[in-house]
Parts: structure tokens; C-alpha cells; sequence
């Protein structure tokens, strides 16, 4: 059928035509939007999941649904190649500056900004294309200890904001990547500005690992954010989402097709997306049947293969990769720790840096203690293909 027409859209946080089965967390996200606005205390919100169950589309979501409430919003994506005030410094001066332009917030926001030129001074950062162009505030926020100065500049920050009658919501996505200073810090801004009842929210995302680290980091963190998981969808959302595109365009997929897609996707939002995606390109006409979708499998996988999968598993090592085939030898789930050392033919003490650094790159997690889980639904079968011919030592 015509490719122009398809209605799916797989990729890296494209909004699907149908955000089916999330309604809940949407309902939290606006009441949480809605109180922060209205000068209520609210708790900030961390999303938790997987790879591809939708998190990213989720945070666009809301941070569209805080522009609608007229709210100031800074989006950011957390990674290895950038410190926390490196991504965060330029939305915060960008809404410092949009509160200076209003007359009750003037004063409160150049203190903002003289306070933000101290941050950066006392980190010692500089920002490409950022020039405050204003004194620093001495004193404020310059002592170079992150977890003293982030919290000092949010409270500015969200202070100018309270003048102003406006809300700041902070969207920050893969927050598993922060280090454990920057996610203190950002724990310990959100706490103070919770203390003292001021507009700032923020809405984060993250691998399940996020809740520990959280946990970890300050162990208050349970309070102050709720955490929505978000996961495979409920059979009938899962079904909405492959259906419903379709049938707006006048296409109809037959209840075997459908039956199919659900267990070869295992409901997973991001497969559902490329399977659906797939059958309709090479579907001969507007009745999509099980014959359709087999043949689309072959083409949904290798694309998978070539970009989803393959961008992971090439930004590791050869002994993670290993350990890696290792933990997909048993499949998918949570397995045992040990057990996968012991298939390796080592001490779970020698392979246990390999094991945190796949953590740490969020590759794996580790869902109890003792367990290992790969963070990408499908992986393990992904992880056989590229790797065939693995045998472990306790098999030669």
C-alpha cells in the first residue's frame, strides 16, 4: 500500500498515532501540572521502563500539556557526554530572562541571573554561546560543590517564577545517565523548592535502575517523586494501537494478523509501531492478513537489527558483549547473577565490573538483588543473532 499513507511511526520518541494504554500517567502528569500552577504542593514525577515502551513520547506529551497551561518548560536529555549545568544552564537562563520581561518578577529574576552567573563561576563551566552579561552574585551558589549550588539556583530560579504567577516544569529524560553527585543535587532542588512551596516541577524519565539510584542517592527521594511504570500495554491497548491507525485510513487488519503482532512484539509499544509499520508497507492491498505480517516480520527484524538493537550493543566492549550473550543464553526475564557467571566459567567477582559498566551504559539492570535483566525488551534473541556462535566454557 501506498507508504505515504502509513500511519505508524517507529522510531526514537515519534509520537505514535495512537498513544493508546496511557491515560493513567497522563492523568497523574496533568494533576501534578495543574496543582504546581495553582501554588499546591505536588510530587515531582520520575516515568520508569524499558527501552521502547514510549517514555520519551510520554515527556513530550507533557511538556506540551504544561505550554498549554501557558507554564515556562526546559527539556532536557541527560547523557555521557555532557555534565548536568551544561544541558541545564541554557533553559534556565532562557526562563530567567522570559521572567525579567514581567514587571512583578524583574528584581527576583536578575538575582536569578547574577546567581546563575556565580553557578557557572564556581564550577568553574562555561557553556557554548551562554554570556550572562551580568555581575555574578557573590556568595550565592560560587562554593563549586554542585549539590550546594544546584539547589540555590533552582530556588532563584522558582522564586522569580512565583513572582511572576508562573510555573517551571523540568522535563529530563534518561536520568539514569546523571552522575550520582549531579542526581543528588537535582533531589536536593527539588526538596528545597518543595519546602518552600514554590512553582517548579520536575518530570523525569529513566531505566528501571533510576528507582536504586534515586533510592540511594537521598534516601527521601521516595517521597518527593511519584513513579509511574510504564510498560508493555494491556492486550486491549495493544490491539487499539495496531487497529485504530489503520482504520482511519480505511484499512483493516484481520483478527489473526493482529494476534500475531501482539506475540511477536510481546505488546511492546516500539515493536508494535515497526511491525505495523512493516505489514502495511508490504500489504497488497487494504486487508491486512497473518500472510502479510509473516512476511513483514522478516523486514520489522532487520530493521530492528540494523538501528534499534545494533546502535546498543556497538557501543560495548567485547567481554560485555559476551557477558551479554552469556545473560541471553537464558533467555528472557530476570536472571540469576551467579548463574550467568558460573555459564561464563568465572567467579561472579571477576565479571562483576563488566556487569556494572553494562549497567552504568543501561544496557542491563538489575531488578532485585542478585538478578540481572536486559533494559531492551527482545534483546536476548537479538543478542543470539548477532552473536551465533557463542559457547560458554562450562559447555567445552
Amino acid at each position: 500500500m501506498d507508504p505515504v499513507r502509513n500511519p505508524y511511526a517507529p522510531g526514537a520518541g515519534n509520537p505514535p498515532p495512537e498513544l493508546a494504554g496511557r491515560k493513567d500517567i497522563l492523568e497523574i502528569a496533568t494533576t501534578a501540572v495543574q496543582r504546581i500552577g495553582s501554588g499546591r504542593p505536588t510530587q515531582s514525577i520520575i516515568l520508569v521502563g524499558l527501552r521502547g515502551v514510549g517514555k520519551t513520547v510520554l515527556l513530550n506529551r507533557i511538556e506540551q500539556l504544561a505550554s498549554d497551561e501557558k507554564f515556562i518548560t526546559i527539556f532536557i536529555e541527560a547523557h555521557e557526554g555532557k555534565s548536568l549545568p551544561e544541558l541545564l544552564i541554557p533553559g534556565l537562563r532562557s526562563a530567567l530572562f522570559k521572567l525579567s520581561a514581567v514587571h512583578t518578577a524583574k528584581e527576583t529574576a536578575r538575582r536569578g541571573l547574577r546567581v546563575l552567573k556565580s553557578f557557572l563561576g564556581g564550577l568553574k563551566i562555561s557553556v557554548e554561546g551562554i554570556d550572562v552579561g551580568i555581575d555574578p552574585e557573590t556568595g550565592s551558589a560560587d562554593s563549586g560543590d554542585i549539590e550546594a549550588d544546584l539547589p540555590e539556583l533552582v530556588l532563584s530560579v522558582a522564586n522569580a517564577a512565583k513572582n511572576a504567577k508562573k510555573a517551571i516544569i523540568v522535563l529530563v529524560d534518561e536520568l539514569q545517565y546523571l552522575s550520582e553527585k549531579e542526581l543528588s543535587a537535582l533531589i536536593m532542588s527539588v526538596h528545597r523548592t518543595n519546602q518552600k512551596n514554590l512553582p517548579l516541577l520536575i518530570v523525569g524519565a529513566g531505566l528501571p535502575q533510576i528507582i536504586g539510584l534515586a533510592g540511594n542517592s537521598k534516601s527521601y527521594a521516595e517521597r518527593l517523586f511519584k513513579y509511574p511504570r510504564v510498560g508493555a500495554l494491556e492486550k486491549i491497548d495493544a490491539i487499539s494501537a495496531i487497529v485504530s491507525p489503520a482504520a482511519a485510513e480505511g484499512v483493516n487488519f484481520s483478527e489473526e494478523a493482529v494476534e500475531r503482532i501482539l506475540a511477536l512484539t510481546q505488546r511492546y509499544p516500539y515493536f508494535i509501531q515497526q511491525w505495523a509499520y512493516e505489514s502495511w508497507n508490504v500489504a497488497a492491498d487494504e486487508n491486512i492478513d497473518r500472510a502479510t505480517v509473516e512476511t513483514a516480520t522478516g523486514l520489522a527484524v532487520e530493521e530492528l537489527d540494523r538501528s534499534f538493537f545494533k546502535v546498543r550493543f556497538d557501543r560495548c566492549t567485547p567481554s560485555e558483549k559476551n557477558y551479554m550473550r552469556a545473560l541471553a543464553e537464558f533467555g528472557p526475564g530476570n536472571q540469576r547473577s551467579g548463574e550467568i557467571a558460573e555459564l561464563l566459567g568465572v567467579k561472579s567477582t571477576s565479571v562483576a565490573p563488566t556487569r556494572s559498566a553494562l549497567i552504568k551504559k543501561g544496557m542491563i539492570y538489575s531488578p532485585s538483588h542478585g538478578d540481572t535483566a536486559f533494559t531492551v525488551p527482545l534483546f536476548d534473541e537479538y543478542m543470539k543473532r548477532a552473536m551465533p556462535n557463542f559457547t560458554s566454557k562450562t559447555k567445552n
